[in-house]
């Protein structure tokens, strides 16, 4: 097969490892980290971009290294091939190697912030964009001198609430570190928070999966032709939806 992978770049190194292993033709495009924070719409607006950009060209299918990222991938739209997705809320799970370990890991440890080797070596589009959206990063000082002092105290203390929630920072391991730096940079970063440190076996299983063809219906969601991405409130994550105006259903 002919395949197009549109990805995160988190996902970096274990997309291209997966990639040389593959016994099929893969064409890969990386967008940046940041996507994330620029909102639901925004983020679903370029991956669609992305999708159709592929129209004309002979790929058997799309594949997308992401997950429901915060519902960013709702409304996606298969056009003429099939879009292919794994069943994970975000990338943790993807790197944990399924949605079932890392919702088993995340019960038994509340208030976890997540590191890999891709959070760290790719966090400056991240930090860019998080700060130009949204004016994390910006001291109180700078705060209140461009939106005033009830309005900068309220925005400071509402975008450093999120250092407040965790307690423990954890690094998945993938195997693929070239050296015991990645994990030095997480205990260092744990270090300066005040947190914990664990560090935790990840998994290539579903990177190896996506690229492979290998797409249990446990596992991926396979978007035919016609139909759009919704989102389930129950263990399968993602169904799919007729696109509007033509016949609804779910379920697949």
């Amino acid at each position: 097969m002919h395949l197009k992978l549109i990805s995160c770049e988190v996902l970096y190194r274990e997309m291209c490892h997966a990639i040389a292993r593959s016994p099929h033709q893969v064409d890969v495009e990386f967008l940046p980290k940041g996507l994330h924070d620029l909102g639901r719409e925004p983020m679903r607006k370029k991956l669609q971009e992305c999708v159709d950009a592929t129209d004309g060209q002979p790929f058997d299918a799309i594949l997308m290294g992401y997950a429901l990222c915060g519902n960013g991938l709702v409304g996606l739209r298969a056009r003429n091939v099939p879009v292919v997705i794994p069943r994970a809320h975000d990338c943790i799970a993807l790197l944990m190697g399924s949605r079932q370990k890392y919702q088993t890991y995340f019960e038994a440890n509340s208030g976890v912030y997540f590191r890999s080797t891709g959070w760290l070596e790719r966090g400056g589009n991240l930090e860019q964009a998080f700060r130009l959206y949204t004016g994390a990063g910006r001291s109180l000082e700078e705060l209140v001198e461009k939106y005033g002092e009830d309005n900068g105290q309220y925005l400071y203390e509402q975008l450093t609430s999120y250092n407040r929630s965790y307690n423990q920072l954890t690094f998945i391991e993938t195997g693929l570190e070239p050296d015991g730096s990645f994990e030095q940079r997480a205990r260092d970063e744990a270090c300066r928070r005040g947190w914990k440190f664990e560090k935790v076996a990840g998994s290539l299983t579903l990177f190896e999966q996506l690229v492979s063809g290998d797409w249990a219906e446990e596992n991926f969601l396979v978007l035919q032709p016609g139909w759009c991405v919704a989102a389930r409130y129950d263990g399968s994550i993602l169904t799919a939806q007729r696109i509007p105006g033509g016949e609804a259903e779910s379920g697949h």
